[in-house]
């Protein structure tokens, strides 16, 4: 350990309400905590399912974006059993615009369980939680501090940051979340838990900034060892990452002779599982795929110039669009998740953000704008 450390180090940091870092944090973050609107405010008790929804939602997207999503969710499902009781339908079109749809699947499963197993009482404690769909081991430690005052290492990017830069811990990640945990858990004290993991979230968020260490306002601006060494903005360290692949597909724009427009719900199981599209074929890297050979319904098929291209975590995808007029419902089959939506309503559909792009190149005037 570094010699900015020792000042502390005849101190047992482990689980002490009144160590010299717990205190240094605490006190930082009662004069400078953010307000949330998920968050209880000083001397208010924290609401488990309040806390729970803002995780999920947190998870992959940012404070700024989730606020209002968050705000519409609790004016409308304002208990756990109100959400429990939703149509899946309605979560999936609540929470469109936020991506990574299996987190809406398994917060709708999550409401179910915790209504049904646990008669709407969330449980308190990282076992039981992580029992529970949709929570892995950071929203299980997170949910069980905050919500709970239980003595957990909630460990985000935030928090990742803020260690690997306190103990300089120049390891890569993935590889150094394991002394990462060691370490938080470590500095969680008894007294406060809950306060602590938030502290912890707002100095990365607002202080220990990814290119920009703010190592002046910083309480830990003394014991903070990459700061010390003059490396903390190079911290945490990461493995390269992998080039993104690009996968190819054909969408298919079909309308009847109302001018409605064919969406059809993809699988459940998969990547936007659940959501509803436009038809498109099966998205593949070794470029476009024959389009007639899946093509939804039969037709007079014209190949558009538009192209729509999206980028996934872990994929680019580019999209050829064709398109078609049919009478009717040209033979749907019993059974085909397809449905025939008029213009102004496709956006009220559960679409995926790929799926608006579709929509905003095909029909840029015909389609009224999401409620």
């Amino acid at each position: 350990m570094r010699i900015t450390m020792l000042r502390f180090s005849n101190v047992h940091m482990s689980q002490t309400p009144t160590s010299p870092m717990a205190k240094l944090l605490l006190d930082w973050y009662d004069r400078h905590r953010r307000t949330l609107p998920w968050r209880a405010l000083p001397g208010e008790t924290a609401d488990p399912y309040k806390v729970w929804l803002s995780e999920i939602m947190l998870q992959q997207t940012t404070v700024a974006t989730v606020g209002s999503y968050f705000r519409k969710f609790v004016d409308k499902w304002p208990t756990v059993t109100a959400l429990a009781t939703a149509e899946l339908d309605a979560v999936l079109r609540q929470w469109a615009g936020l991506g990574y749809y299996a987190r809406a699947r398994n917060l709708h499963k999550c409401a179910q369980m915790v209504v049904s197993e646990f008669g709407g009482r969330f449980p308190c404690t990282e076992d039981k939680l992580l029992g529970l769909p949709g929570i892995g081991p950071y929203t299980a430690a997170a949910i069980a501090a905050i919500a709970f005052d239980r003595p957990a290492a909630a460990i985000d990017g935030n928090v990742e940051r803020v260690i690997a830069r306190l103990y300089a811990i120049e390891t890569p990640l993935p590889d150094a979340k394991p002394e990462i945990k060691a370490r938080t858990l470590d500095l969680v004290p008894a007294a406060r838990p809950g306060d602590f993991a938030q502290a912890l979230m707002d100095l990365g968020a607002t202080i220990c900034a990814p290119r920009k260490a703010n190592c002046l306002l910083c309480p830990w601006q003394q014991p903070c060892a990459a700061r010390a060494a003059g490396i903390a903005e190079t911290l945490p360290r990461k493995k390269p990452k992998a080039e993104r692949p690009t996968r190819h597909g054909t969408a298919f724009w079909v309308e009847n002779a109302d001018g409605w427009i064919l969406l059809r719900r993809r699988p459940e199981q998969g990547l936007l599982g659940g959501m509803m599209e436009i038809p498109s074929t099966q998205w593949s890297s070794d470029g476009p795929p024959a389009p007639e050979s899946e093509a939804p319904v039969n037709g007079d098929w014209q190949e558009t110039s538009a192209l729509v291209e999206h980028t996934f975590t872990h994929f680019h995808l580019r999209l050829k669009i064709w398109r078609t007029s049919v009478a009717g419902d040209c033979g749907l089959a019993a059974g085909d998740t397809s449905l025939w939506v008029p213009p102004d309503e496709v956006l009220d559909h559960a679409l995926p953000t790929v799926m608006k792009k579709i929509v905003a190149v095909m029909a840029p005037d015909r389609v009224r704008p999401t409620r």
